[in-house]
């Protein structure tokens, strides 16, 4: 049966599995998921087929909801259905929207951001999948873009009305492209022909959106669970939190699958105090951010892995602009946050961004060594990427690339005072100091020769005072400290 609702007919008829009625609001949404029996149907005029049933969803603790509405452009829409994919790092939620102008989109997280995107048409017929790799560079409707990953994704579930529907649980190749304009684009290789859609980042405040989940039915549902090493109470604070480890064991446990699902965790021995504790609540830029992760990283140059560099970073999280990185190095402070699109990169010793030029200062092999807190992505010890850092003056850009993704990140170096004073240090000196040796590192090459170095003038200065035995003179070195700015983004999905 028609309904009347603008400023498009809706159209609702009983499911084939349960006999529950099925809503279809937007003419663009051929398939359609059962809220009583899950059965998954498709829409053929104004009768309904059933194609099998849906798996359950996996709870994202996510603000958004369907029934919920905003505008884009002073474009009102509707969230009418959702799909929830899982790749080998984790999962994620695409909320199908439905514009009243008829139209549809996609509402997605990205890097801790939201990216709304809609549909897209190519001049010429979209690439296969394995004629992109990592890293780059290519041309869509004559704009530059560069390939920022390739994963192997599934369907796991899926809820309300849906303008696709690939085949439940059966893997297929997602591209994702990016360009300087903070551009994105997805290939979805999961339906023929592939599936094309463009997007730029947004907000929920931006968006004016309505009818989200408020925090008392949030909280209802309860996230604490027992860590799976020790038993001691775990609770995530964050909406999709995809890592987080214990207070009592420091374990680091995997939330991918959601907090209902069996839980994997991976043992961390050592014992690491950050300078600024997980919980603090600073002011940086006008905003005020929450210490809600913490990692330690160590890197060191491709050609000499002997010699060691590390730095530490905070995750940090602003319920209106969503996440952005401190950095601590051994170069100083910067606040960081990652890229929605690209900046123009060809390889060399050079990136342009926003209009301005970065020169190349380091490259190096980067590892995560540990953490602390929780995290938007399935953060692992031993996790490796390939970095570059480029800057312009107090301006800096990082990339870092694994074997599925590349992402950038863009920041300033920032006085530790400035720190201090945010997230009220008691000790502001401690902030000057670096996490670890300099940029060239301390390998045990280096160690070792340090080491005879301190023995010989040791046994000098014992000389030396046995001849002076009586002068009665003392001396007292003066330790140095010093800082910079960020070797790392600690950009992730």
């Amino acid at each position: 049966m028609a309904d009347s609702a603008s400023p498009q007919r809706a159209y609702r008829a009983a499911c084939p599995g349960c006999g529950a009625p099925v809503l279809f609001r937007s003419a663009q949404s051929s398939y359609a998921v059962c809220d009583y029996c899950r059965s998954t149907v498709v829409r053929d005029g104004e009768v309904l087929k059933r194609l099998g049933k849906m798996g359950e969803l996996f709870d994202d603790h996510s603000l958004l909801q369907i029934g919920a509405g905003g505008k884009q452009d002073k474009r009102p829409f509707t969230v009418v259905g959702r799909l929830q994919y899982q790749y080998p790092e984790g999962r994620w939620t695409e909320w199908q929207l439905m514009f009243d102008d008829g139209g549809a989109g996609t509402l997605s997280e990205d890097n801790g951001a939201y990216v709304l995107s809609e549909g897209l048409s190519l001049s010429r017929e979209v690439p296969a999948a394995d004629a992109f790799r990592v890293g780059m560079n290519t041309a869509l409707n004559g704009k530059p873009f560069s390939v920022a990953s390739i994963q192997e994704v599934h369907l796991v579930s899926a809820q309300g009305e849906l303008p696709k529907l690939p085949p439940l649980n059966h893997p297929f190749q997602m591209a994702e492209l990016r360009s300087p304009q903070g551009e994105v684009v997805s290939i979805d290789y999961g339906t023929s022909p592939p599936q094309l859609s463009l997007g730029r980042e947004v907000s929920i405040e931006g968006l004016a959106m309505t009818g989200l989940k408020d925090e008392s039915a949030r909280e209802e549902k309860g996230r604490a669970f027992d860590c799976p090493n020790c038993g001691a109470s775990v609770e995530p604070k964050l909406d999709g939190s995809k890592s987080i480890t214990c207070g009592q064991c420091g374990s680091i446990i995997d939330l991918s699958r959601g907090v209902g699902a069996e839980l994997s965790h991976v043992e961390q021995t050592e014992s690491f105090s950050p300078d600024i504790a997980l919980g603090k609540v600073g002011q940086l830029e006008g905003a005020h951010w929450q210490v809600v992760g913490f990692q330690h990283r160590v890197g060191h140059e491709p050609d000499d892995p002997d010699e060691q560099f590390g730095w530490n970073e905070y995750l940090l999280y602003n319920a209106k602009k969503g996440f952005c990185f401190l950095v601590d190095s051994t170069e100083g402070w910067s606040l960081v946050r990652p890229v929605t699109g690209a900046p123009e990169y060809k390889g060399g010793n050079s990136a342009r961004y926003q209009g301005r030029q970065y020169s190349l200062k380091y490259s190096y092999e980067a590892e995560t060594t540990y953490v602390q807190g929780e995290f938007y992505w399935q953060v692992q010890r031993g996790q490796k990427t390939s970095n570059r850092d480029f800057a312009s003056g107090k301006e800096q850009l990082a990339r870092e690339e694994s074997s599925r993704e590349v992402t950038w990140s863009a920041g300033s170096s920032i006085p530790a005072a400035s720190v201090a004073k945010a997230f009220g240090v008691d000790d502001p000196s401690k902030l000057d100091a670096a996490p670890l040796a300099g940029k060239k590192g301390v390998g045990c090459g280096t160690l070792i020769v340090v080491a005879i170095i301190v023995i010989i003038l040791l046994i000098i200065l014992a000389q030396c005072a046995n001849d002076n035995s009586g002068s009665g003179s003392s001396y007292r070195s003066s330790g140095s400290s010093y800082g910079g700015s960020s070797s790392s983004s600690g950009g992730h999905k």
